[in-house]
């Protein structure tokens, strides 16, 4: 298991707010509560993956840069066995509001570097890529989702190159607008209701089993 002695496989997600969630950043918790784990899909998979040890280091407002500075010690150093990665969506947003994004050929760059790096320091180490998602309603505006479709085909092929397991996120949500409207899922366009996390915990649990 990667070079460290464990009980469980360890399964570590990493992302932005939509994976933070509100996590706490306290350690062993009281009682049969995970508040590190946040509110949202984490949260939801983890009591479906008993036999895991399920770890969440997402952290609000992170682009892919943001990921990779801190990615010794919020990952490697954490010797996970799976590691989930849902980032791209601070890339866009803050592109498009503070003009402070990362075009995505820059984007396609760091995520490829990161992901050589994590394979070449945990070469057992098994990944989940998700894709990014919007909806059509709340902070999202014109032209976000042709360049967030353009991220999706970044991870699609990156999933495809790093034989990872690829979780379509965006493609379920369009599927579930067929239900319910946007704001039903997300109600700002980007952060998913419970409902939306729901979604999102139930997609990862179906693509994800190759990774398991």
């Amino acid at each position: 298991m990667n070079g460290r002695k464990a009980e469980k496989p360890r399964i570590l997600f990493q992302g932005d707010s939509i994976t933070d969630c509100d996590r706490k950043r306290e350690t062993d918790p009281p009682g049969n509560e995970r508040p590190e784990l946040g509110r949202g899909y984490v949260a939801r998979i983890a009591p479906q993956l008993p036999a895991r040890e399920v770890l969440n280091r997402g952290i609000s407002g992170n682009r892919v840069v943001d990921l990779y500075a801190r990615w010794k010690p919020d990952a490697l150093h954490l010797r996970p066995d799976v590691i989930s990665i849902l980032i791209g969506t601070n890339d866009t947003w803050h592109e498009f509001n503070y003009r402070n994004g990362v075009e995505v050929p820059r984007y396609a760059a760091i995520y490829r570097m990161l992901l050589e790096w994590t394979l070449s320091v945990l070469p057992q180490t098994k990944v989940v890529l998700c894709e990014p998602f919007v909806l059509p309603c709340g902070h999202v505006g014109p032209g976000w989702r042709e360049e967030i479709d353009q991220r999706r085909e970044v991870v699609r092929d990156l999933a495809r190159d790093f034989g990872a397991a690829f979780v379509p996120f965006q493609d379920t949500f369009d599927k579930a607008l067929r239900d319910h409207p946007a704001a039903y899922w997300a109600p700002d366009g980007v952060h998913p209701s419970p409902e939306g996390h729901d979604l999102m915990a139930a997609c990862w649990l179906r693509h994800a089993q190759a990774a398991l």
